[in-house]
Order: structure tokens, then C-alpha cells, then sequence
């Protein structure tokens, strides 16, 4: 028997009744205005800055999940990598599945010297069904003016796995042809960067924010004195480098960098659709609504009967005859009132005790953004 699932998530919003109960905010919740960090967690010297870097490469030791034959340009890197080896064999004449065409990427910090380690994340740029278990081959990575900054190499992480066994069964757990390789990169070079050396630098902050521009300038006033430093804008802060610290403004910044700072937090929720994570920030809270979850579940099985003919038939043969059946079951709909005010967190919990899955939280998180009740920002991932 073959058996087949469809399912869809639900989810309708309307506007909220007085007679249907609500789900509030859960008691002793507090409403905070910021987080204290360090000054070197939210801002940064203006000018100096991360380097990107991309490269191509291979990823090697796929059990048959890698780039199939219409995928030319894997197989001709393959080639040539080969050819460097004193292996010559022509990129049209291979047909190989354990191999995978990828794009890495990396940031490269301000300062890093050479030998330093990176991330990296690669991804596939073929056709390739998984990079489970793949290796990454040594792999130059190139900055903007293309310039060789750091070479990776290494095992992949996914963060996910996959399974198949007979008649086209599989199982898949998260996205597969994403991952990333952990201190996979090695620099290898590193641009040159010089400090500042005027009587005045600017600190350019990592999230502009009027009300956190505000909140550095005034720790370092008490901390540098009155007039050292002022709020230019939601994202830079002028300093004023004391005379002591003219000749070593690496002085002043390692003083400057512990001071803690109130910052003010953004309402904002966080999505990882690959990996189905919703991460809700603490002050997103929602106006008046009402949300309905549901499932609609479609249920195709296939029978295969075999139909043999009579004794003594003239003609007769052994036919299989496949029976079809169809089950559609629709699942009980809960609905969810929110009063005024109600956090998103308290939702997700409301959600969580009904049985929603990560996903269909995330598709409500869109839809109550889309309808207005969600003032907070989306920001995916």
C-alpha cells in the first residue's frame, strides 16, 4: 500500500469579540525599557569595519544526494581540481553524485591577523538533494576587490538531516543544502586598517537609535566628563580624545569599551525558516484580535489488488488493478481572543498547549503583522 499526505496549515484572523474569552498576558510580566550592555556590544569605531568574502568550491562525500548530470559546471571543477593532481579526465565523460557545486561566504573582522580562524557558511548552487555529511574542499575566499583573504576547508554542519529508503520514501528534517563549516576558514591575509588619529573620533552604533545614541554620549560624559561626547544622529556619537590620550587612542577605547549602556530594545520577532525557530523580542505586544488554527489533513492511499481469471477461461490473464481511496479530515478549528496589550509570547504558549507547529506559528506571526495587530518588526532570516 502507498500512502500519501497533504497537509495545510489555517489560519484566520478577525477582530475580537467581548464575549469570546481571552488569553492575557501572563502574570508578573514586566515591561522593561532596554538592556545594560558594554559600549563594544553596540558600537564600533566609524570606519572600520568587516570585510565580506565569497568564494566556489566543492563539497565532497555525499552518499549520492550531490549535483546530478545536467549539473555541467560541477563536474568540470572536478575536473580541473583533479587535473592539478595529474589526474586528467574530461568534466563531460564523468557522471559523479557524491559531489556538490557550492557557494561559501564569510565576514572577515576589522583587525584580524593572519592565521586567525572564521565561520563560514556554504550553500549549494546545483542540484544537489543534501550536503549531509559532506566535506568542503579547500576553498579560496575573495573580498570585494578580489583579493584572497582566507582559504576554507572542513566538515559541514546542517543543523537537520535526511533519510530515503525503497520506492521513493524520504525523510527530511529542516533545509539540507545549507550549512555551515565552524572555524572552517583560515586567513590567510588581512586589509589594513589605521586608528584614528585626531582629536575627535566617531562611534558608529552597531542598531541606530535616537534613545540609545543618547544613552552612550551620556555614559561617556559621566564617565570622561561634561561636553565629551554628543549624539550626532540615531547611529554616530562624537568624542572628544582627551590630551592624555592622544598619542593611544587603543587607550582610551579599552576604557571607553566597559562602560555599560542602557539600550533602548526595538520591538521586533525573529524568524528562521529553514529551521522553524520564532524568537520573540520582549516588548512586542499586540493590539485587539482573534486567531483561528486549524488543519486540513488529505489522506491518499493506493491498494494494488490483483484480479485472476476463471478456471477453463478462454484469453483470460492476471491483471492488477489498483483501488484508490480518499480521506479528507479537517481538524477542529480554536479560536484564540487577544485583549489589548496581550504579548506575543503569551500567544505562542496559547498556541503551543493546541498543538501548533513552529511553522504554523510563524505563518500566524506574518498574518497578524499583515492585519495590523502586530506592531513589532519581522525580521527573517
Amino acid at each position: 500500500m502507498r500512502t500519501s499526505f497533504l497537509r495545510q496549515p489555517l489560519a484566520i484572523l478577525a477582530l475580537v469579540a467581548t464575549a469570546i474569552p481571552t488569553v492575557a498576558a501572563r502574570d508578573g510580566a514586566a515591561t522593561s525599557t532596554g538592556n545594560t550592555v558594554r559600549l563594544k556590544d553596540m558600537a564600533t569605531l566609524q570606519g572600520i569595519q568587516p570585510t565580506p568574502l565569497i568564494g566556489y568550491g566543492l563539497v565532497v562525500g555525499l552518499n549520492k544526494t550531490g549535483d546530478r548530470q545536467q549539473t555541467i559546471f560541477s563536474a568540470q571543477t572536478l575536473a580541473n581540481m583533479l587535473e592539478r593532481f595529474g589526474v586528467l579526465v574530461a568534466g563531460d565523460q564523468m557522471k559523479i553524485e557524491n559531489i556538490a557545486a557550492v557557494l561559501v561566504t564569510a565576514e572577515l573582522p576589522a583587525f584580524v591577523r593572519k592565521g586567525g580562524r572564521l565561520d563560514v557558511n556554504v550553500s549549494s548552487v546545483g542540484d544537489a538533494r543534501s550536503l549531509q555529511g559532506g566535506t568542503l574542499m579547500a576553498t579560496a575566499l575573495r573580498g570585494p576587490d578580489g583579493t584572497i583573504f582566507a582559504l576554507a576547508q572542513g566538515p559541514l554542519t546542517l543543523g537537520g538531516f535526511g533519510a530515503s529508503g525503497g520506492a521513493g520514501t524520504s525523510v527530511k528534517v529542516n533545509h539540507l543544502t545549507a550549512g555551515r563549516v565552524p572555524n572552517g576558514g583560515l586567513v590567510e591575509a588581512a586589509p589594513a586598517y589605521e586608528l584614528p588619529t585626531q582629536d575627535q573620533v566617531t562611534l558608529a552604533l552597531h542598531e541606530p537609535d535616537f534613545t540609545s545614541a543618547n544613552r552612550l554620549a551620556d555614559a561617556i560624559n559621566a564617565d570622561l566628563g561634561p561636553g565629551s561626547a554628543a549624539a550626532v544622529d540615531p547611529g554616530s556619537v562624537n568624542v572628544k580624545v582627551p590630551t592624555m590620550y592622544r598619542a593611544s587612542l587603543s587607550s582610551l577605547m579599552a576604557r571607553l569599551e566597559l562602560l555599560p549602556v542602557t539600550v533602548d530594545v526595538p520591538a521586533r520577532v525573529v524568524i528562521n525558516e529553514r529551521t522553524g525557530t520564532v524568537v520573540i523580542g520582549q516588548n512586542v505586544k499586540l493590539g485587539a484580535a482573534a486567531v483561528a488554527h486549524g488543519n486540513l489533513s488529505v489522506k491518499i492511499s493506493t491498494k494494488f489488488n490483483v484480479s485472476q481469471p476463471t478456471p477453463f477461461s478462454q484469453g483470460g490473464t492476471t491483471q492488477v488493478v489498483p483501488e484508490t481511496k480518499v480521506d479528507v479530515n479537517e481538524g477542529d478549528n480554536k479560536l484564540i481572543a487577544m485583549e489589548e496589550g496581550t504579548t506575543l509570547d503569551a500567544v505562542v504558549h496559547a498556541l503551543n498547549a493546541l498543538g501548533a507547529t513552529p511553522r504554523d506559528i510563524i505563518a500566524i506571526v506574518q498574518a497578524l503583522k499583515a492585519a495590523g495587530a502586530l506592531g513589532a518588526e519581522i525580521v527573517i532570516i
